[in-house]
Order: structure tokens, then sequence, then C-alpha cells
């Protein structure tokens, strides 16, 4: 038996996107987001309000960064989710980070957060919310590497629990793509 919900925004896993931007001043932004995801090749789509001021300052500058919120950063990460910059213009210092300058765009990277997409605004629908942008690069922090790749037990991801409203780290590696549904064949 299944139990039916009707149409919610319910989906496993949820990331949980940190959108970094810099208001007309320089001064670094940055908020929670949990809508959202890779649209294409080089391509990453996220659902945000036009109110926020992330938004303001991205269809200003027509860049952001998004860093993917972590295990060891859920305090400051949910912080800047819950506090709005509209009302509390320095909630990336309150929130501990300190941004550096994108070398391939006009946003800030975030230090204490270790991948980050680097990316320019490619289009933000008004009525839908839906900001895209074209990820120029994705950088990572050396320390969540393993020879050389992206580590995801050194990064530990978070995942939004959209139901429960919780922070979850993903598990451990059970199957390898490409090759698991080899089995079958």
């Amino acid at each position: 038996m299944r139990k039916n919900f009707g149409a919610k925004p319910w989906c496993y896993p949820q990331p949980v996107l940190m959108i970094a931007s810099y208001d007309e001043d320089g001064n670094p932004d940055i908020m929670n987001a949990a809508w959202g995801g890779i649209s294409g090749d080089a391509e990453i789509s996220v659902c945000l309000s036009e109110g926020h001021k992330t938004v303001k300052n991205i269809l200003k500058k027509k860049a952001f960064t998004i860093s993917i919120a972590d295990k060891d950063h859920v305090t400051e990460c949910d912080y800047v989710g819950i506090v709005s910059a509209n009302d509390v213009p320095d909630k990336f210092v309150k929130a501990g980070f300190h941004a550096v300058k994108s070398e391939f765009v006009d946003a800030p990277v975030v230090e204490e957060l270790f991948l980050c997409l680097e990316c320019k605004m490619k289009d933000y629908d008004r009525k839908t919310g839906i900001l895209t942008g074209e990820i120029i690069n994705v950088s990572a922090d050396d320390r969540i590497l393993t020879d050389g790749k992206i580590d995801p037990e050194k990064l530990c991801p978070i995942t939004f629990d959209p139901v429960n409203h919780k922070y979850l780290t993903l598990g451990k590696n059970i199957g390898n793509a490409f090759s698991a549904g080899l089995a079958l064949k």
C-alpha cells in the first residue's frame, strides 16, 4: 500500500546550496537554497524569489557562486537561510564566513565551504523565480581531494529533508555508477 501526499516539492536527496554574490558596494552576501540542481552540462538552475537581496545582487552583477553546504557548517549555513540580508546586511560576516573574489566571475568564493561552482547568470524568470547560471568553473579545496578528485566522504555534503525539516549527511558508497547494472545484462 502507498500513501498519497499530493503535489509537494519533495525530492531526495535535496542539495543544500549556498548562493553567494556581491552587492553594488562589493560586500559579500550569501543565502541558503534547497530548490536547485544541475540542469545541463555546464548549467545549474535554482528557484529563488525576487525579493531576496542575493537575487537583486545577481541581477545587477550577472554573476554568483554556489557552494555546497557541509556537515561542519550546518549552523552557519542554516543561519544565512533564516536571516535576510535585506534586514541584516552583514549576515555573511556574522555567519563567520570569509570571501575571496572568484578568478572567473564577479562573485565571492566562501573560504569555509570547500566545493564551489562559479557561475555567470544566463537567465532569471521573474514569473517562476528560476535563476539559471552557466557554470564557468568548479573549484575544490585540497582538503576534500583524494588522488586529485573530489572525495564525497571528505566533503561531507548535507542534504535537506523537506518532509521533516532536517539536514542529513549522505551515506556510504553502495555501488558504482555505470557498472552495478551490468549484473543484469
